[in-house]
């Protein structure tokens, strides 16, 4: 106790410095590009040219299962369905899980063998059976990252092979990778931690590193060519905080582990996570003019959760702003009002916030009532 006191004492006497005097410099990597973003609130913590549009090898599968996933979801495919073995999936080169033309394989063993081993003809395979071919795979894999936003992809294949017009980012796949978690949690959980996966007689192993050094790893994949070098986009939970990390072009398997594994430690290190809305938490209401109701409720449809660097949580302060008058009808979702978040006075972020609840348009009546009262408002 005494020890504490003392050192309660010291941090008392110390100069106030700002947050940025405050914070450690981010890791520097060897590596092309890398991010590293606070997964429930998609806050970036450290990045180096996160938009520079690269090579994305097999980080492509990620789109690929997030359209499986969906499709399974949807009905279109189930996991004890039995897809057959295409003469252009068996044919598929690089990494691959061994799957035989003219076969029947179970699509929960494609998924295993794309997800665990990083095979492209089990990507394939998929593409055939969800879209009918590879190439109407890819549309809907351009279509849903626009849907996604990721404006700085470009899909070619579900594989990932190389192709001058298969492109993304650092930021588009981070954006990827937690919408994949977000969405599909369970299917997350159950495929993206295997280590192994045996199929065909052969057992291969997860090349995602991490999983073997860090226990707070669960996911999720890599990726190289010897354009794209070394990629990997893994994903840490420490108790409550999740951390995503992108690494692009590192030099080597051990590099891009190392290099990942140094983005997520600084981001647990040095950030704590401060929910400072639950989901549908009112945190005001506005007055409504025209309306069925005089006011609306405002807040967030996910829990508002910020990184902040540790020992900041208390400086936080909030300011929120709104357009008045606001007239209805308002939409259930439409954006209302700005928090805006300051540390020590400074800026720090600024988020939407959206009705939690609609607002039907009052009859004539009111709404001349309340075009009156505007007049000498």
């Amino acid at each position: 106790m005494l020890k504490l006191r003392s050192l309660l004492l010291v941090l008392l006497c110390l100069p106030v410095l700002s947050v940025a005097q405050q914070l450690p410099t981010p890791p520097t990597l060897a590596a092309k590009s890398w991010l590293l973003v606070e997964a429930a609130s998609g806050q970036d913590l450290a990045a180096q040219a996160p938009e520079q549009r690269l090579e994305p090898a097999s980080l492509t599968k990620l789109m690929t299962a997030y359209l499986s996933f969906a499709a399974i979801r949807q009905g279109t495919i189930k996991l004890d369905q039995t897809v057959p073995v295409s003469q252009k999936a068996w044919k598929t080169g690089g990494s691959r899980m061994f799957i035989q033309v003219g076969t029947q394989v179970k699509v929960e063993d494609l998924l295993k063998g794309m997800i665990v081993q990083s095979g492209n003809d089990a990507c394939v395979a998929l593409a055939e059976a969800i879209a009918g071919d590879e190439e109407n795979f890819a549309q809907m894999m351009n279509r849903e990252a626009q849907r996604l936003g990721m404006q700085g992809s470009s899909f070619r294949n579900a594989s990932g092979l190389p192709d001058p017009q298969h492109y993304t980012t650092a930021r588009d796949l981070a954006i990827l990778a937690g919408a994949l978690i977000r969405d599909f949690p369970e299917e997350y959980a159950k495929y993206y931690s295997m280590k192994e996966f045996r199929y065909n007689n052969i057992t291969q192993p997860n090349r995602n590193r991490l999983l073997y050094i860090d226990p707070t790893v669960d996911g999720l994949k890599t990726g190289h060519t010897e354009a794209a070098g070394y990629c990997l986009v893994s994903s840490a939970k420490r108790g409550s905080r999740r951390l995503l990390s992108v690494v692009l072009g590192a030099a080597s398997d051990n590099a891009r582990a190392q290099e990942s594994l140094k983005l997520l430690n600084y981001g647990f290190q040095f950030y704590d996570a401060v929910q400072l809305y639950a989901k549908n938490e009112a945190v005001s209401s506005l007055k409504v003019w025209k309306g069925k109701e005089s006011a609306v409720k405002i807040g967030f449809s996910n829990a508002l959760v910020i990184a902040v660097p540790k020992g900041f949580g208390p400086k936080i302060r909030t300011e929120l702003v709104s357009q008045q008058p606001l007239i209805a009808p308002v939409t259930l979702g439409q954006v209302l009002a700005t928090l805006k978040v300051s540390i020590d006075d400074k800026p720090y972020g600024e988020y939407p916030v959206l009705a939690l609840e609609a607002v039907p348009a009052a009859g004539i009546v009111g709404r001349m009532v309340d075009t009156v009262r505007l007049w000498f408002n």
